[in-house]
């Protein structure tokens, strides 16, 4: 199907509703006291938008921290132009604290990552949560009607649905998890597991990143709900409870490819990566882009960097690692430590390894504009995403597609969800084998040009079949009861 094609889907009845944790936007008070208002640039947003446009439809959340009482007329505002509405659900002081730091990032982040010991089962953290997802059914129900297509995304809001079952309402509900579903032995710690699991069975169809998380979710649901039957035999399985089915599938998320192969091969984008080259003359340059979290792997891949300085010495003077850290959740203690962490150890392999003229690695702690980011994507040789567990990690994607040269190559640890899709292509690794990784970094400073520029055709080549629209249409066109058969026949599979 082509790029426009992939455009055009519209819903066969009803408006699209959109609920998620945050609305997409950015709401903050300038200095005269006046709201300035930005728009998400990402590229859910802009997939979503044509069939939000096209339904009259909806994008309900959170719009942040507000003193203000013009929330409507700012909405109105922040939603001008793009054929939909802004709809919010209001969140208390106590409601982000417990609910979103507390439950979310505490509990279910840690755990969906297969790092329990990380997480803090506090009771008064799941009471919040199951408020606050009551919060956004009343929303849902103030703001949609029977015939509208309810699509919640991601682990803030398992319990929407059946919170407005609660409430003697139904309304067609889709669910999407952008981050990975743990094993049935992981999951099982969780002591809320059914009534996450019976929540989520309250949901007419729920999509997965990944094969691996889909069978994860399954077994868990056969394992700990008497009741339960599964049909796995094709790639939309049905989980059945109580007279209830359940579609389950498998829709990794993509990026918007055309946007941006076209956007890094501006003029503007490709001078600024020709300085950051010129910058490190005879340096092939690393790149690692990641959030602060402690699922990203970063102090791992940098012990893994060090070990290849301390085993290749050819490579002393001949690569330098850019890592570039996004700031997140800064003043949660877990993460300062962790960024501690990771200043420690960049000063430490500078320190022993710096020459003159030459720093093995140069570290970024800060956000990038969009060129920018685009302009170190085409400068780098070689892009070393390494997450512990990752739903997908779009990084990766984003990588090739601003690749317009085709000579990078992408180095990718096989718990990203990406991983299912660019591994014949990508060098795959374990991000906890140091060694492993270390070899792996100078297999591909030796990599030969004709062997970098397949592998990174074949990458691209993918990632612009399968991109955010197609994702959007296939997860869409599946919750319209289309049949598999039908979406292969389309294009869309």
């Amino acid at each position: 199907m082509s790029q426009i094609a992939n455009r055009d889907f519209k819903l066969d009845a009803g408006r699209l509703v959109i609920v998620s944790n945050r609305l997409p936007i950015s709401i903050n008070q300038v200095d005269d006291g006046e709201w300035e208002i930005s728009p998400s640039s990402g590229g859910l947003v802009t997939a979503l938008t044509p069939v939000l446009r096209d339904s009259g439809g909806i994008w309900l959340g959170w719009p942040g921290k507000l003193d203000s009482g013009n929330l409507d007329e700012l909405l109105a505002k922040g939603s001008k132009g793009t054929g939909y509405s802004l709809r919010s659900v209001i969140l208390t002081e106590e409601d982000i604290n417990l609910y979103y730091f507390g439950f979310s990032n505490e509990v279910l982040w840690p755990l969906f990552h297969d790092l329990q010991s990380r997480c803090n089962f506090n009771p008064s953290y799941w009471q919040s949560y199951q408020q606050v997802n009551s919060k956004f059914a009343e929303a849902i129900l103030h703001n949609s009607n029977h015939d509208d297509y309810i699509w919640v995304q991601d682990y803030h809001l398992m319990l929407v649905a059946k919170s407005l079952l609660a409430m003697g309402e139904e309304r067609s509900m889709g669910f999407f998890s952008h981050i990975p579903f743990p094993s049935p032995d992981i999951f099982n710690k969780l002591p809320w597991r059914l009534q996450i699991l019976k929540a989520l069975l309250d949901y007419d169809m729920i999509g997965f990143q990944t094969m691996r998380d889909r069978n994860n979710f399954v077994h868990c649901a056969e394992m700990l709900i008497k009741g339960v039957q599964a049909d796995t035999r094709r790639q939309i399985s049905t989980v059945s409870l109580q007279g209830h089915e359940t579609k389950v599938g498998v829709f990794p998320i993509s990026i918007d490819f055309h946007d941006f192969s076209v956007a890094a091969a501006e003029t503007t984008v490709k001078n600024r990566a020709s300085e950051l080259s010129n910058a490190l003359p005879n340096c092939k340059i690393i790149l690692g882009v990641d959030r602060l979290d402690y699922s990203k792997g970063i102090p791992e891949k940098l012990h893994a960097f060090e070990y290849a300085l301390k085993r290749y010495e050819s490579l002393h003077g001949r690569v330098t690692l850019i890592q570039i850290i996004v700031p997140s959740r800064v003043d949660i203690p877990e993460y300062v430590n962790l960024k501690s962490e990771i200043e420690g150890l960049v000063s430490r392999i500078n320190g022993k390894y710096a020459q003159a003229g030459w720093i093995p690695v140069n570290y970024m702690f800060r956000n990038l504009d969009r060129a920018e980011l685009l302009a170190y994507y085409r400068a780098a040789h070689i892009a070393l995403v390494t997450p512990l567990k990752d739903g997908m990690n779009l990084v990766a994607k984003e990588y090739c597609a601003a690749n317009t040269d085709r000579e990078g190559i992408l180095i990718l640890s096989e718990f990203a969800g990406a991983a299912a899709q660019l591994h014949r292509n990508a060098l795959m690794v374990n991000p906890y084998d140091t060694e492993g990784v270390a070899n792996t970094i100078y297999h591909a400073y030796q990599m030969p040009e004709k062997e970098r520029q397949l592998r990174m055709k074949r990458l691209r080549g993918s990632i612009a079949r399968r991109d955010i629209y197609w994702w959007v249409n296939l997860f869409l066109r599946t919750s319209e009861t289309m049949e598999i058969s039908d979406l292969s026949k389309s294009g869309l599979n």
